[in-house]
């Protein structure tokens, strides 16, 4: 294991996710929520910065500081972050608050015209996402997001692509079956033997997949009924995390998902996030009305492929014998760098992306 991930990524990760899609497969970036999160909270007040430092687990400024060495380029790694704020061109942006922004390598302040072309902002937006995303969001921003009332948009991008240290063989692909809520279905699974991290905590065993450049893929399976690990889980596993012999059975998955956050984060106890008090991003009335996200990740022999967009939307008003890790019932995944989940869900019925090419 490269780097063990930082207990605020976990935690954060294990309190958002189970109000998502409880039941389903789903995943979701608790990297790019997380950095809207700590945006907003440089420019809220109050209860409102209260509110968002308890949901993200620190100060804004600690978290940003375990955020971003996640998405730090180096030679080789297919990584691409973006962050975007877009303000209406006669918005009173506070100076504190655009310097604040303007010490970030990857942030941007772009003017909009909201009022007299909300469509073409719109598509100017949906159209930077495709790019950073690599045509995997398309549409992030619907029509009634964006509109003449709109005074700021805040946006967060991360594309990432990792191939594996060690590969699986296409050729050990074959069908497999797979314990769906549902019942038991036959799909197309990844094989591979060899040494690997692994951890056995009470209720869960946890295998770790090597990528290059840092990137590592946790798999979770539970033991019992268990849909989603809390933070002691996540815990336990990653401190009893131990190399071994795994002989792994691992099916080929893509898994996409698309909230609309305003409900479930308020369903958490922040209820002062949503209509609370921003007045440190500019001195015009200023209200956030609904905060989107959108994620797509796939998993092929050849290595993992994430994209996730958050947008928030801002009215003016061989040795031992090998351990068995057959993933053949409903399970956990999160990618990880550098201590930072970048990407976290679950798999319930696995939907096959193809065989990597």
């Amino acid at each position: 294991m490269d780097t063990p991930p930082h207990p605020a990524s976990l935690a954060f990760g294990a309190r958002v996710g189970p109000v998502l899609s409880p039941g389903t497969s789903h995943v979701w970036s608790p990297h790019s929520l997380a950095t809207v999160l700590c945006l907003l909270a440089h420019g809220a007040r109050g209860r409102t910065r209260a509110q968002l430092e308890e949901l993200l687990g620190a100060d804004p400024e600690s978290r940003l500081a375990e955020l971003d060495p996640a998405v730090a380029d180096e030679p080789g790694l297919a990584l691409a972050a973006a962050n975007e704020f877009h303000v209406r061109a006669d918005a009173r942006l506070r100076p504190e608050f655009r310097a604040r922004l303007s010490e970030r390598t990857d942030a941007g302040v772009y003017p909009a015209d909201f009022a007299g072309d909300p469509s073409g902002v719109r598509a100017r937006i949906n159209d930077g996402v495709a790019r950073v995303t690599r045509g995997l969001i398309t549409d992030l921003l619907a029509p009634e997001h964006v509109t003449p009332m709109t005074m700021v948009i805040l946006l967060s991008v991360l594309w990432v692509k990792a191939e594996w240290v060690d590969a699986f063989r296409p050729e050990l692909t074959r069908e497999r079956p797979f314990h769906t809520p549902d019942g038991t279905r036959a799909v197309p699974t990844m094989h591979r033997s060899g040494s690997m991290p692994y951890a056995e905590a009470p209720g869960w065993r946890m295998v770790t997949l090597a990528g290059h450049h840092g990137l590592e893929l946790d798999v979770l399976l539970p033991e019992g009924d268990q849909e989603t690990p809390d933070s002691g889980d996540l815990a336990a596993l990653n401190s009893r995390v131990r190399r071994e012999r795994v002989q792994l059975a691992l099916p080929r998955f893509r898994v996409e998902s698309r909230y609309r956050l305003r409900d479930p984060l308020t369903t958490l106890g922040s209820t002062h996030l949503f209509g609370g008090d921003y007045g440190g991003i500019t001195s015009d009335p200023l209200v956030l009305s609904d905060i989107i996200h959108q994620a797509v990740f796939t998993v092929d022999e050849r290595g993992a492929e994430g994209a996730a967009a958050t947008v928030a939307v801002m009215p003016g008003s061989l040795p031992a014998p090998a351990t068995a890790f057959t993933v053949d019932r409903p399970f956990v995944f999160l990618l990880r760098r550098r201590g930072s989940v970048l990407f976290q869900g679950r798999v319930t019925d696995p939907v096959d992306p193809g065989p990597a090419v």
